[in-house]
């Protein structure tokens, strides 16, 4: 049996939940900014904190300089711990197998993704083979002391996955892999308005998901939670499971403010019954957060097929919303492009099928289906969790998406008003971009990539299309996260360790200089 939520606590929580009580009504009042939105205050520095999954450890670099300011710190200090507590539970085991042979392609997965506080003090760290988030303090860590872990909090499952962020910075949620939940828990200490103590890591409230929890990402007011589940993708069998017909694309047409739109998309056919059986039940929903009940639920299959895709995937893989919350522009398994979503059109079939417990919604429909290049020629089954492309970022006035192309070594910014791409690779930068596995909004309209098979980053300008910046960090490059540290921390780790900007590298012609104060040459 799995075995219960345990918590681990210090009195280094105390001490946040001073400034957190005195700081409660920056952080109830409406418009709060996050470490993302806002200039860092004083005697805070912005940073870029790099997850390398199969290290276990974390890269703090400079939003500005891209200077990488540590590498190579420690978030497991507790793995023989934790590995000895899964030997000794049969189930434990047999899971903890699955997922590092399944999902971490034959290693453990350690730090799939991170967000700070708002003070920079703590980085909460969801640690998949551990099925756990742990809250860690930055300063411990960056010294290297082993009783850096404040709070830790199991799963109700084995696994943990993406998380998110409210944007006061109050409330963490984070993905239940194989327990068919999303958990909130606390980012602050702080008393709420029933009298109720609430401690940094506690945990709140759930909501259901479907099979395999994934992707969460707030609304701008905080106020709604869109999520979306991918199934079981570890699961073998992808080949067998889908066929492709004689024909490679079909036209199709779809409405897009009053426009015809043509678009081209290729058709999977056959073995639908049996692939969602295995599968299992994939939704796209969103979820309000003062109540936590589901406000609208999808099947994305269901509404491909309506749009005249039939027998596309269900699996909504990483998702970028647009201004205003109408568009949403998402991924779906094995598919080589993204799908555009309006959540206000008209659904485009008067029939209501069933979403689990809910039913199709009266709104929302595919208005494109946007192919990109195809460059793989991989089986299906060598498909990293089923994800042809997984990575989707938006630009602040949405007009343009970074795409990460995992299975086919780019990214690209995809202009929305034509969803004509311009591709950035090996060929075009100079830099490898091996396995792409994420990308997210940085600040000045950059796009920052974890490009996972080359162990590096990427910055993009999303105004000029430029790639900024290549630099190499550690092992499998994970999610990619903004947040805030005190400025002290990283000044001393710099020197104690002599980074002050070893190994980044700078491109283009607006890249901003090294530490050396000269731009760097373009390398891998």
């Amino acid at each position: 049996m799995r075995r219960p939520a345990r918590t681990r606590l210090t009195t280094a929580t105390a001490a946040l939940g001073v400034a957190a009580l005195a700081a409660s009504g920056a952080l109830l009042g409406a418009g709060a900014a996050t470490a993302s939105d806002a200039p860092a205050a004083a005697g805070l520095r912005d940073v870029m904190y790099v997850g390398n999954n199969w290290d276990g450890t974390v890269n703090l670099v400079d939003v500005d300089t891209f200077e990488v300011l540590a590498g190579g710190v420690s978030l497991i200090p507790d793995r023989e711990e934790e590995l000895l507590r899964i030997a000794s539970d049969p189930q434990d085991l047999a899971l903890y197998l699955a997922i590092q042979q399944g999902p971490g392609e034959g290693n453990d997965q350690y730090v799939d993704d991170m967000f700070a506080t708002r003070d920079g003090r703590f980085l909460a760290v969801s640690r998949p083979s551990f099925g756990d988030v742990v809250w860690v303090d930055v300063a411990k860590a960056l010294a290297g002391d082993p009783s850096m872990i404040v709070v830790e909090q199991s799963m109700d499952g084995n696994r943990t996955d993406h998380m998110g962020l409210s944007p006061d910075g109050r409330r963490l949620v984070v993905s239940d892999s194989t327990a068919r939940q999303v958990i909130e828990y606390s980012m602050v200490d702080e008393v709420l308005p029933d009298g109720t103590a609430v401690a940094m890591g506690d945990r709140l409230r759930t909501f259901e998901s479907g099979e395999t929890p994934h992707e969460n990402n707030y609304s701008d007011d905080g106020e709604r939670i869109y999520h979306a589940s991918i199934g079981r993708v570890y699961l073998p069998g992808d080949t067998a499971l889908t066929v492709f017909g004689p024909d490679a694309t079909v036209p199709v047409t779809g409405d897009l403010l009053g426009q015809d739109v043509p678009v081209l998309a290729p058709v999977r056919v056959g073995a639908d019954p049996l692939n969602d059986a295995v599968k299992g039940d994939r939704w796209l929903q969103v979820v309000d957060d003062g109540t936590f009940e589901v406000l609208q639920r999808w099947d994305a299959a269901k509404e491909l097929a309506e749009a005249g895709f039939p027998s596309m995937q269900a699996s909504v893989r990483p998702m970028a919303i647009g201004p205003g919350e109408r568009f949403l522009y998402f991924q779906v398994s094995y598919f080589h492009g993204l799908v555009e979503f309006d959540t206000q059109a008209p659904d485009l079939d008067a029939t209501r099928y069933a979403v689990g417990t809910e039913t199709e919604p009266s709104t929302g429909a595919v208005t494109r289906v946007v192919p990109l290049e195809q460059r793989t020629t991989a089986a299906l089954e060598q498909y990293v969790n089923d994800s042809a492309h997984h990575g989707m970022a938006i630009s602040e006035d949405g007009d343009t998406l970074c795409v990460a192309g995992t299975m086919d070594d780019y990214a690209a910014l995809v202009d929305v008003a034509t969803m004509t791409p311009t591709y950035f690779d090996e060929t075009t930068e100079g830099n490898a971009y091996g396995k792409p596995y994420w990308t997210v909004e940085g600040p000045d309209d950059t796009c920052w990539i974890s490009l996972s098979e080359t162990d590096a980053v990427a910055v993009l300008d999303m105004g000029t299309g430029e790639e900024l910046a290549h630099f190499p960090v550690g092992n499998h490059p994970q999610r990619v996260r903004q947040a805030v540290v005190p400025a002290a921390l990283v000044e001393e780790a710099g020197a104690a360790s002599g980074a002050g900007g070893g190994g980044v590298t700078t491109t283009g012609a607006g890249a901003p200089a090294t530490a050396g104060g000269t731009t760097a040459p373009s390398t891998t």
